[in-house]
């Protein structure tokens, strides 16, 4: 029984191996982020053992409802779609076309906590400048898996659920660094342990 028990995990190992990501881990309900789109929820498994500052402060905006109607702002085909700029891309309190992007929040920026993961499709990094110190609040869903982007960016989380949902947003302009016009939006986002 133990020897087929250590197979079929070696098994499973390899297998996820195989396709470029690492074995799924169930999120805890509090560190589960459930993203309301127009077509349904995304489920993101959060993960505080790569980036505990980066969960604690994406869980703290989400619970004063900062990403509500956020714009998913820079839409690249086949890479990642950006969202998460509260301070400019809020689409029913203060969007600012020109700014969206530039933004953050009223929390300070975060030290980088960068790790041995990868970025494979449905992977969700945090946004920042040039500074790998400047992460705040904007973060992005990987379309397609980005090896130029390991060990550069943040991890602090994997779609678990609605990856289709990510698939069908709407692109920007591949002219314009990805700028979408109109753009969608994250209509709620929540923490799925939260009673409220």
């Amino acid at each position: 029984m133990r020897m087929f028990r250590l197979a079929s995990l070696a098994l499973a190992f390899a297998l996820s191996w195989a396709v470029g990501s690492a074995p799924a881990l169930a999120a805890s309900p509090q560190d589960t982020l459930v993203l309301t789109l127009k077509n349904g929820d995304v489920t993101i498994a959060l993960r505080p053992d790569l980036a505990p500052k980066h969960v604690e402060q994406i869980k703290a905006l989400v619970r004063e409802g900062a990403y509500d109607n956020v714009a998913f702002h820079r839409v690249i085909e086949g890479f990642m779609a950006q969202t998460g700029d509260v301070q400019y891309g809020d689409m029913e309190d203060g969007y600012k076309a020109a700014a969206v992007g530039t933004g953050g929040s009223e929390l300070p920026d975060l030290p980088a906590e960068f790790s041995q993961e990868h970025f494979v499709r449905g992977t969700v990094g945090m946004a920042r400048s040039q500074n790998p110190d400047s992460a705040n609040s904007q973060f992005f869903i990987m379309f397609a898996p980005a090896p130029p982007l390991d060990g550069e960016y943040t991890i602090v989380g994997k779609v678990e659920k609605g990856l289709d949902l990510i698939d069908s947003i709407k692109r920007g302009d591949p002219s314009d660094n990805g700028s979408v016009s109109e753009p969608d939006r994250i209509i709620k986002a929540r923490i799925a342990g939260d009673t409220k």
